[in-house]
Parts: structure tokens; sequence; C-alpha cells
């Protein structure tokens, strides 16, 4: 049967790490993507050469009518969805709270926050048993900022990334007796464009595995969350972060 994953922001960075290696491991992909359709085409191109059915579709994860259209976009062209990855997010910035923008931060929770509970929930309707699905699995990104705080830099962020790990608890237990999975990786300091200039190289030498991590190295993650192997894993938060 075949197994058709939706990545939320899979056209760079550690979203474009697991459409390749869940290519690689036999799932047709649905790459979500903002703005830069040729790094998303890109992406599909590498999944492709896998094998594997790859499609792109351009959508902002804030706004519930394109995630509707995604899903079904997803439906019409790779038929009916089983697991989904919610990797969109943004920071929005860095600052202590008293100069941050309280549209900025808005948006920035509902992104992060609101956008991953719509995507499950329309993710959730496809794979539910009790609603004629198959069941399935869903990875949530969280973030170490969850548990770290991030004060002065995006306490904002660190928030929203401690309400997916709410969800990933309260999800896991509404969803079990449907089929379906709910788990989240929580990434540490990783080599992505989220950082500003600098911050990688101040803090990779703090980590007790002395570096920065890869986005390969939370793909890898992700994909055993994904796959049957943790077929009695759920509600779990794992923590891909060098020990930090």
């Amino acid at each position: 049967m075949s197994k058709v994953l939706l990545v939320t922001g899979g056209s760079r960075g550690i979203g474009a790490a697991i459409v390749k290696l869940a290519s690689s491991r036999g799932y047709d992909i649905a790459i979500n993507y903002l703005s830069d359709s040729a790094a998303a085409e890109t992406v599909a191109k590498a999944a492709r050469a896998a094998g594997r059915r790859a499609i792109t579709i351009q959508g902002d994860m804030a706004r519930e009518s394109d995630i509707t259209r995604t899903f079904a976009t997803i439906d019409r062209e790779l038929g009916k969805l089983t697991h989904l990855v919610y990797n969109s997010g943004s920071t929005g910035g860095y600052s202590r709270l008293e100069d941050a923008d309280p549209a900025m931060m808005r948006a920035v929770l509902e992104l992060n926050v609101l956008g991953a509970l719509l995507c499950v929930k329309a993710g959730s309707a496809r794979m539910s048993t009790r609603k004629g699905g198959q069941g399935g699995s869903i990875v949530l990104l969280s973030s170490m900022a969850a548990v770290l705080g991030s004060a002065g830099e995006y306490v904002w962020y660190a928030a929203s990334k401690g309400a997916v790990d709410s969800m990933t608890v309260g999800l896991s237990r509404e969803l079990a007796a449907e089929g379906i999975r709910v788990n989240a990786v929580a990434p540490g300091l990783i080599e992505t464009t989220l950082h500003p200039p600098g911050r990688l190289e101040r803090l990779a030498p703090q980590m007790p595995i002395a570096r920065a991590g890869t986005p390969e190295e939370v793909a890898e993650g992700v994909l055993f969350l994904l796959s049957d192997a943790a077929s009695y894993t759920t509600g779990t938060i794992l923590r891909v972060s060098g020990g930090r």
C-alpha cells in the first residue's frame, strides 16, 4: 500500500532533508513551500530520482484556505494521506520581549501553533480508521527552545514550541484509538538558515557534542518516528540536540 507523506516547509533545511530521506525509504511525497518554487522543485527532482512520486504545492500554512487547498491537491494527485510532518515554522526575529513587535509575534504563533493544529486536523481526518482511513503517523517539529526558554532571543518562539509539545501529548492520546501515532522531534542547534550570522559559531562549542547538528541528523529521527519501527511509540518528544 502506498505511503503518502506531506512535508510542510519542505523546500529547504530540515524539511528538504526529510523529503530526500523519506523518498529513499519508499514514501511518495507532497512538498509544501511558501515562496521558493525553484528550491521546492529541486527537492522534488531528488525524490523522483529515488523512484518516488513527488509534487510541490505552494501554500502559507498560517492560512486556513491554503491548508485546505494543499490537502485537496494531495487527495487529487497522490491519493489518501498516510503520513504528515509539520515542519513549517518561524522565529520572527531576535530580541528581548520588550522590543518585539506584537504583529510579528502573532504571525509566529499562527504559523507555528495554529498551522500545526489545522494541518493535524486535516491530516488525521484522512488517516483515521474511524473515518475509513488506514491509520498513519504524524511528526511535529518542536525545538529545544521549548525547554530552554530562549531568554533574550525569542521567548515567543520558545512558547510556540512549548505549545507544540503540549499538542503532541494531547493529540497522541486523542488519536491513538484511530490508528494514528503523533510524535515530535525537538532539534537543538542545527546548521540551517534559521540563525543570524555568528550564532552557530558562538554556540556550537558549548554543546556537549561540540558541534552543531545537521538537517540530515534531524531527518533520521523524523523518519524513525514516521516508520513502523516506532509502532509502539506515540506522544514522544525526541530530542536531537547534541546533549544540550
